[in-house]
């Protein structure tokens, strides 16, 4: 990850401007991510959730003293590559992955894996995200399937998701 720009208020987004950012991530300034929100995909770091508005429809989110680094990491580049349309507290709930580990038994690269499957990254994005081998990739998924039940990645992210049905 690189930093292009950094800014307060107005200046955030003449920063932004600067170079072409991936995502932008925004420290609790709700206003600015409207206008942000046209340069890149936004990521809000918040004290609470933001429900519905500007700012909770524009933004992913991540509730400070809910996340740790990791997780800050992995919500970054979700973000850019899936947009806030798929905002991290209503599709990807990275704030509590131990709920999930315990149901489905995941390891925690698994989760890792299994999030950035969900956000529709490709295997050979997930590599470079991860910063391991495709090979190691395509492993990590079949435990995953087998550890889900599923066969397929809607089957897996359905379950992951809590919206799978029974068939």
């Amino acid at each position: 990850m690189e930093v292009l720009a950094e800014g307060a208020g107005a200046g955030a987004g003449a920063g932004a401007r600067a170079g072409v950012p991936d995502v932008v991530v925004v420290d609790g300034d709700q206003d600015a991510v409207a206008h942000l929100s046209a340069l890149a995909p936004v990521l809000l770091l918040t004290h609470s959730p933001v429900r519905g508005g500007t700012a909770g429809a524009a933004a992913a989110q991540l509730v400070h003293g809910q996340y740790d680094v990791a997780q800050l990491v992995r919500t970054v580049r979700a973000t850019a590559h899936a947009g806030a349309g798929a905002t991290v507290t209503n599709i990807l709930p990275f704030r509590n992955p131990a709920s999930r580990v315990q149901r489905f038994g995941l390891s925690a690269r698994e989760v890792e894996v299994m999030d950035l499957i969900a956000s529709g990254l490709t295997n050979q994005q997930i590599a470079t995200t991860c910063a391991i081998t495709e090979k190691t990739v395509k492993n990590h998924i079949n435990r995953i399937f087998a550890k889900l039940q599923s066969t397929t990645r809607g089957e897996a992210i359905a379950s992951w998701l809590g919206t799978r049905t029974a068939s």
